[in-house]
Formats: C-alpha cells, structure tokens, sequence
C-alpha cells in the first residue's frame, strides 16, 4: 500500500543507483536495511543518521563501527531522505529485499541486517492496532537465508508484530536458522534518573509502571520498560499467565478497590517524572488506560498511560519493605533523542560481536503481552495467556545509559 509519491520508485531508485562504495579499506560489518520508510524524524531517520555519523552512548562519541551497504524501503513517501543519504553516505538503494541483502550476487552478501518496520502508510484492524509488516518483511529477510545456506545478525526495532502467532513464528525462525536476534525500542536502554538496576535476585511481588502516548505505538515502551525491570527478579522470568486493559472510569475505579496496592507506587513513579503536573491524575487526565499483567510466578504489575497528567516513563516497585523508583530518560536540557544512542549502541553490539545484549525472549513477552492486552479490549475483560509461558534469564549486567 504505497504513499501517494512526487516520485516513482523506479525514479527514487534511479537516482541512487550511481551512489559510490564506500572505502574497500574500511573492514566495518556490512548492513542492509529493510525499512518501512525513511522520512525526517522516523525511526530510520534517528537510527540510521546515527549508523551514519556517529552517536554518544554514555555521553562519549562513538564513531560508527558498522557501514549500511543497501537499503530497501517498502514505501517512498513524497518526503522521503533516503535518496540525498544515498548519494552522501555510499549505500545502495534496492527495489527488494533481497536485493538488499544479495547486491547482485545471488546469495546474501551482508554481515547483518537492520529491520525498521515503524512509521508509514498502514491500516490498523478493528481493535486498534497498527499492522506493521514486520513479519512479512523478515520473512523476506529469511527467504534470503535459506536460499543462501547461511544468516547473519538481525535486528527488528520495536516490538516483533501485532500478532501474536506472526510474532511467535518470527521469533521460530530465528531458532530454526540460528540466526542472532534482537529487537525492541530504545526506552529500557536509555538513562535511568537516578539510575536504578534492580539487584539481580530480588523479590517483588508488585510493581507499577507509568507511560503516555498511543496504546499501541507508546504502550509497548511502556510494557518494555516494566520488563527490562522485574525480569531480574527472583527465579527469573517465567512468563504472563493474563492480561486485561481498562480504560476510562474503570481505571479509578479498579485503583480505589482491589487495586488500591497500586496507589503508593504510583505515587512514587510519578514522582520521578519531570512533568507531572500538580492535582490528582483523574483531574488531569480524561482517558486513561491501564494494563493489568499477571505472572506465572504471582507478580502482579500495573502500568497506567496517564496522558494530559505526565508524558513520561517511570517506574517504581517494593524490595523488603523499601520502594524503589526511577524515570526513564535524561533530565530536561539534554541532547535530543538521546535515548536512541543506546539503541544504536545495542544494535552494533549484536553486528559487530553477534550476540545481543539481552534475550530476544523479553521482546517477545511485551510483544505478546501487548497483543493480548488488544484481545482484552475486544472482548472487555481479563484473558488468560497461556501461550505466553517464556522463561529466561536477564544478563547480570544489563546496558542501559549511564550517562
């Protein structure tokens, strides 16, 4: 389904095809991108610019370890950047995926893959969710490793699908060809203030998570950075047993009864974001929603979208008897986007070493967990998530900005 375009693809193509190769001297992995689009301030604009020209995980330049050799977009819209970075940075533009990832030789010709399938002209279906072709792109991605008897690092930004069973099956392909897998969205890699990494071990029985924004789009930061938190709990990760989303009145409602636990802990994740404006969040904010998440090992979590009373994440939970709590992101005044420096750093780790810096398997629990939460709110009450039995184990050391 393409945008409406003041340039054809053949056009858009043309123009790039005579984009020079960067230095042969510069033994840099190889990327080739797969993108949904590529347009001012999308994530191919902030991820890329930085593969480009550098970025500063923890505060400090890093000059770029990797080099994007190829591009497939799956739409050009009429404000599209990727054909003046063409010319400037030397990458190729491809009119497929797997001419992205071959380059003329007939078999996989890159040392990784970088899949942005975020930003574009898509549809949502009937519960609200935008239908991202992720699946359909790495399957594209995938069609390339098996003809090639080989694979290389891939990773997917943000979540995997709106569907659980293709998120599930991208998620199988992975282990079926061996290929490392990343994904996920810059939130649990960004700066913690004050910086917080629960102690590896620690038992929590309940947690709160605040966010904004969209239920799908910003929802998923808000999942994520709940998990990157509690996953290093006792016994590890062991999986969502149910979900359900409430929304409007229903919130405070389920806040002022049986969820009343949830009240001191929201107050103390609130109280770490840096706009959270005075009065009480039902004054402030006319539509809120509420993800209700249910463990397998009997953690319950509670994350509110609040919008109109903060617009930041913030979290906050209870390790013996003490609440702990942070904000996730820079105080004011900083750099902008400086979250998606962590990002970009995770993603070259997993090009340059091939191992990511977390399990594949936390993605796949908020992206799962957010997919539920959508049936719940078609069908209006708590669903149970059998399917969402993952354990895994969080890295002791964990990356997230320190600076």
């Amino acid at each position: 389904m393409p945008h409406s375009s003041h340039l054809s693809r053949r056009g858009f193509l043309s123009l790039a095809a005579g984009a020079a190769a960067l230095p042969a001297q510069q033994k840099k992995p190889s990327v080739g991108a797969v993108i949904t689009e590529f347009r001012h301030m999308s994530h191919a604009d902030v991820i890329c610019t930085r593969l480009f020209d550098g970025y500063y995980p923890n505060g400090v330049f890093q000059a770029p370890r990797t080099r994007v050799v190829s591009m497939y977009l799956d739409q050009v819209p009429f404000n599209d950047q990727a054909v003046a970075l063409a010319q400037r940075y030397g990458y190729s533009m491809q009119s497929t995926i797997a001419g992205a990832l071959e380059r003329g030789k007939d078999a996989l010709d890159v040392d990784a893959v970088l899949l942005i399938g975020e930003h574009g002209d898509y549809p949502e279906n009937e519960l609200g969710q935008k239908m991202y072709p992720r699946h359909r792109l790495l399957s594209g991605i995938v069609d390339v490793f098996r003809k090639s008897g080989r694979s290389v690092p891939v990773f997917s930004d943000k979540h995997l699908s709106y569907d659980w069973d293709k998120a599930k099956e991208m998620y199988d392909w992975s282990r079926e060809l061996g290929f490392p897998f990343a994904a996920g969205s810059s939130i649990p890699v960004t700066v913690r203030t004050p910086e917080l990494e629960i102690p590896y071990g620690a038992k929590i029985r309940r947690a709160v998570q605040t966010g904004y924004g969209g239920i799908d789009a910003y929802g998923f930061h808000t999942l994520e950075s709940l998990q990157c938190m509690v996953e290093r709990r006792e016994g590890g990760e062991t999986g969502v047993a149910a979900v359900e989303m409430l929304e409007g009145d229903a919130v405070w409602r389920w806040r002022d009864g049986p969820g009343a636990w949830s009240k001191p802990l929201l107050e103390a994740a609130a109280g770490r974001s840096p706009n959270t404006k005075p009065g009480k969040p039902e004054d402030n904010c006319k539509q809120p929603v509420l993800f209700l998440v249910t463990y397998r090992d009997g953690l319950e979590a509670a994350a509110y979208l609040l919008n109109g009373h903060l617009s930041s994440w913030d979290f906050a939970c209870e390790i013996d008897g003490k609440t702990v709590s942070t904000h996730f992101g820079p105080v004011p005044d900083h750099r902008q986007l400086t979250h998606f420096d962590g990002l970009t750093h995770v993603i070259e780790e997993l090009f340059v070493t091939g191992k990511p810096l977390y399990p594949i398997e936390r993605t796949l629990t908020t992206t799962g967990t957010l997919a539920f939460l959508f049936q719940s709110r078609g069908k209006k009450r708590r669903v149970e998530t059998p399917e969402l039995k993952i354990e895994y184990k969080a890295p002791r050391n964990c990356f997230f900005q320190r600076a």
